[in-house]
This record gives structure tokens, C-alpha cells and sequence, in this order.
């Protein structure tokens, strides 16, 4: 089993940054790729970026592209979401997530954070 905790939300001005951070607990070693989501208020969840677990290979949404980058740090098991220019739009609930294999499905959540982008 693999726990995520996702941290770093809060509220910030339009124009402002982020930077979200998920720790990973338990087998991580097992794991292909880590993923952000967001949900916001009556709209379906949608992908914001993913990246293998090892590092390599960031996809970054084009709704988000040039303002956010996600990476990771293995030696601390944490991945992060670096936000920045921050859009009213943008606001959400931020979740981390992890697959064993690729990005098809996602084993294992995080259980949110919330961004709150003030215009």
C-alpha cells in the first residue's frame, strides 16, 4: 500500500504563487508515475500534470502550460506542483495521485488540497 498526502494549498491573489507538494508512504518503490488533479466547484476533475516516479517525462496540461511545473525529489519521496501566475480559474481542489502501471488508471490519492485564486 501507498499513502499521499498533499499539502500547500491556500488562497492567494491573481497573479500569484504556488507550489503544492505530495509525500508518498509505504511501497512508493512500486510505483510508475505520480499525477495532479484538480476539481473545481461543478465541473468534472481533470489531469494538470503527471510525471514519472522517477523523475523524467513531465506532461503539462495545456490549460496550465508556461505556468506550472511539476517534478520530484526521490531521495525525499515527495513530488510538487510549482504554480505560478496564478489564474480565478485556477481554483479547485488540487489532488495528487499514483499508478503502478503508466498513466491509464491511478492506484492511489491524495486527499486534496485547496487552491483558492482571488481576482
Amino acid at each position: 500500500q501507498v499513502q499521499l498526502v498533499d499539502t500547500g494549498g491556500g488562497l492567494v491573489q491573481a497573479g500569484g504563487s504556488l507550489r503544492l507538494s505530495c509525500s508518498a508512504s509505504g511501497r512508493a518503490d512500486s510505483l510508475s508515475h505520480m499525477g495532479w488533479f484538480r476539481q473545481a466547484p461543478g465541473k468534472e476533475r481533470e489531469i494538470v500534470a503527471s510525471i514519472w516516479w522517477s523523475g523524467g517525462m513531465p506532461y503539462i496540461a495545456d490549460s496550465v502550460k508556461g505556468r506550472f511545473t511539476v517534478s520530484r525529489d526521490n531521495d525525499k519521496k515527495t513530488g510538487y506542483l510549482q504554480m505560478k501566475s496564478l489564474k480565478p480559474e485556477d481554483t479547485a481542489v488540487y489532488y495528487c495521485a499514483a499508478s503502478r502501471f503508466g498513466t491509464a488508471g491511478w492506484d492511489y490519492w491524495g486527499r486534496g488540497t485547496q487552491v483558492t485564486v482571488s481576482s
